[in-house]
């Protein structure tokens, strides 16, 4: 088989193709492995063991929100967030504290807290100055008898 230059393939020319073959894919690797290691922190909770010893009153505070009934409701509005609670019957929940943690997936400084406020007919709302993209809100709820319920949704705030 004749080359470009008119000599043959020579075993020479075989190495240096199987070097920048792999030189290549070794290169795209440490790119992705760069890029994946600067947008996730990889940290899902700072202390493994100490997390393992709550997990029980996880569970029990798991099983006393679920006996609320309750459920939220988050959509993004005109530059507002508005939660409505629905209880047992889709009943709107009044009275309650709300609060709400707002991440970005991907960007683990974007974090802001956003207090909502009690209006008619049990809509709670808060002014936002979230960018165009997709968010994770952490949403907070305490009633006047002190019981507790969190959810997280996933809100998309149009451009």
């Amino acid at each position: 088989m004749r080359g470009p230059l008119g000599r043959g393939l020579t075993g020479r020319h075989v190495a240096i193709i199987f070097a920048a073959g792999f030189g290549l894919v070794i290169a795209v690797n440490l790119l992705l492995a760069v890029l994946a290691a600067r947008t996730f922190t990889g940290t899902v909770v700072q202390n493994g063991f100490v997390a393992s010893q709550n997990f029980n009153k996880w569970l029990e505070a798991g099983r006393a929100q679920a006996s609320l009934g309750w459920t939220p409701d988050l959509r993004v509005e005109a530059g507002e967030l508005v939660l409505t609670v629905k209880g047992a019957g889709d009943v709107a929940v009044t009275g309650l504290s709300a609060r709400l943690r707002i991440t970005h997936p991907m960007i683990a400084d974007e974090t802001r807290d956003i207090a909502l406020a009690e209006g008619p007919a049990g809509l709670y709302r808060g002014r936002h100055d979230l960018g165009a993209g997709i968010w994770d809100a952490r949403i907070a709820l305490k009633d006047g008898m002190g019981r507790q319920f969190h959810a997280t949704e996933r809100i998309v705030v149009a451009p």
